[in-house]
């Protein structure tokens, strides 16, 4: 049994006219190097998803987690007309590059180094874009009576196959981004090139800059690019006298 006590109470001190300090909280030291390894793998965790976040949102300046959809648009041609010709123009396929054939935009961040983008997609898929404004710029160029979609019932007197092998954001110099585009066109004529070889190729690059590091200034820079190809090729097509009369 414990001896008793017979020590008289110890009176207690006046209060303090000061604030008292707020508490503080501690964490007790743990017992075992178990609890401090779950901590280090905690922390560890936050660090890999804090550089996913910076890596993800490094190349363009936009509110996070704010996910937005694009389209090729490209304007008439200025200098449009009614067409004098006969032909038809048939596109036959438009192909992209594998790297770059994903809705999600790619931008190029080192000679070797690239990067898709979970915030910022094609609205379509990028073949789907392509084709749309390539046909609706040749249609309004007056250089064809029309062109077609596969599986019109208007034969094509032309057929054109489009191969592009380059679409990303280039962002290997932060402070001078730049949109690429880089294309193949081929034209083939089914009535006079039985071989198969195409009666017109030729190869379009277009590099971009602009300024503001956005989805939609990327965006706007790609259409421009794809503008000023689409106004080459209409050029180079009549070069060729590919808008003349079939038998003239």
């Amino acid at each position: 049994m414990g001896t008793p006590s017979f020590h008289k109470p110890i009176a207690k001190a006046a209060p303090s006219p000061w604030p008292s300090p707020p508490a503080v909280e501690r964490e007790c030291p743990r017992s075992s190097s178990g609890g401090s390894k779950q901590e280090l793998s905690r922390w560890l965790l936050r660090l890999f998803w804090l550089a996913v976040l910076v890596v993800l949102t490094g190349c363009l300046a936009r509110a996070p987690l704010k996910k937005e959809s694009f389209s090729f648009s490209v304007s008439s041609p200025t200098n449009s007309s009614a067409s004098a010709s006969d032909r038809v123009l048939g596109i036959r396929s438009v192909e992209i590059a594998s790297a770059y054939q994903g809705r999600l935009f790619v931008y190029r961040t080192g000679e070797s180094a690239y990067e898709r983008d979970p915030y910022a997609e094609f609205f379509v898929s990028p073949s789907e874009s392509i084709l749309h404004a390539f046909r609706s710029y040749l249609r309004d160029s007056g250089l064809f009576q029309s062109v077609t979609e596969p599986g019109s019932f208007l034969k094509p007197d032309l057929l054109a196959e489009l191969h592009v092998s380059q679409l990303y954001g280039d962002f290997r110099d932060l402070k001078q981004p730049a949109a690429v585009l880089r294309m193949r066109l081929a034209i083939f004529d089914p009535q006079a090139q039985a071989s198969g070889r195409p009666a017109f190729q030729k190869g379009y690059t277009r590099r971009i800059p602009f300024k503001t590091r956005t989805a939609g200034a990327l965006m706007d820079a790609w259409n421009e690019g794809l503008k000023q190809i689409m106004a080459d090729v209409v050029t180079d097509l009549k070069a060729h006298n590919f808008g003349e009369k079939v038998g003239s």
